[in-house]
């Protein structure tokens, strides 16, 4: 899973590798490259870079190269959950993705840098693909040699997913999208997610967080007038303040044709201050690739479309 040529390194393959492998990797590489393809590349300011994989049956998912040697991958070609800020959900759940595909996300990255942080942020929710994504988690974290806490499993919640985290050998870091600290815009926002509250999210991130001994990371997305009021601010101190936590505040993606809005990078910088100071961690990110307007499942949408975006071809 390391991406470079074979006759890299200091060892050749020759050199502790059976011939019967040897002569069988050509066609090895050649399976692995047909799992996913690079389509497109597009490169951010911020140092992080966007690509449009190719699956082999003609399907397309979204991987992010992130700074300081992450990269975050797709779950699924589409997504069920259907928020209502996200763009790839319009279109629902159109199949799994494999853990091969997943492991060959990873593959291809490595490609053109180290990968040593992989998180399932990208397109799909990963509980909703749970055999898939375990056994790519736990490959990663065995053979792929990437550290367990440097695994992180992004999810809206799901009883399933907290049930086999628990149980994995590699028990990955956790992500859980919280959006909201009131249940009625939560369904709103996150119509087919499962019906857990906000503080029963939170109470079982609690349980994992203590069982695994590293914070579970809250997902906020801030849409201007919608979760950025101060009664929000209110709930989150109410929910997170004393748990082994993390809150990342990130401002919205603007995408076209969705009702949303991305409150202003000062009011953002107020609004996490405002929470670090009462007792709550807050660490408030942007999305990767904000300046290549390629927030999660744009990139695919315009392919799909048909329509021409700035990018630089693979080659």
């Amino acid at each position: 899973m390391r991406g470079e040529p074979h006759d890299q390194g200091r060892r050749r393959p020759g050199d502790f590798l059976p011939q019967a492998l040897r002569e069988a990797l050509p066609a090895l590489d050649a399976e692995l490259q047909a799992m996913a393809r690079l389509l497109s590349i597009h490169p951010g300011q911020d140092g992080s870079a966007r690509l449009l994989v190719g699956l082999h049956d003609g399907q397309s998912v979204e991987s992010v190269l992130l700074p300081r040697d992450g990269l975050c991958v797709s779950s699924q070609v589409g997504c069920a959950v259907g928020c209502q800020f996200c763009m790839t959900g319009r279109d629902g759940l159109l199949r799994q993705v494999t853990s091969g595909e997943i492991i060959a996300q990873v593959v291809l990255a490595r490609t053109r840098r180290a990968v040593k942080k992989v998180v399932f942020m990208g397109m799909g929710e990963p509980s909703h693909n749970l055999a898939n994504v375990m056994e790519a988690i736990d490959l990663l974290g065995t053979e792929g040699n990437i550290g367990h806490k440097n695994l992180v499993f992004s999810t809206v919640g799901d009883a399933r997913a907290f049930e086999r985290l628990a149980q994995g050998a590699v028990k990955p870091a956790l992500a859980l999208s919280l959006h909201t600290t009131k249940p009625a815009l939560r369904e709103q926002l996150l119509p087919r997610a499962p019906r857990l509250t906000p503080r029963e999210l939170v109470e079982a991130g609690e349980r994992y967080a203590r069982l695994t001994a590293y914070p579970v990371q809250y997902q906020w997305t801030l849409l201007e007038g919608v979760n950025d009021g101060g009664d929000e601010m209110d709930g989150i101190v109410d929910l997170l303040k004393g748990k082994y936590a993390v809150l990342n505040m990130i401002p919205y993606n603007t995408i076209d044709g969705l009702e949303f809005k991305r409150p202003s990078w000062e009011r953002a910088r107020a609004l996490a201050a405002a929470l670090h100071q009462r007792g709550v961690l807050t660490k408030l990110r942007d999305s990767a690739g904000q300046d290549v307007d390629g927030g999660c499942g744009q990139l695919r949408a315009r392919a799909a479309e048909g329509k021409r975006a700035i990018m630089i071809r693979a080659a």
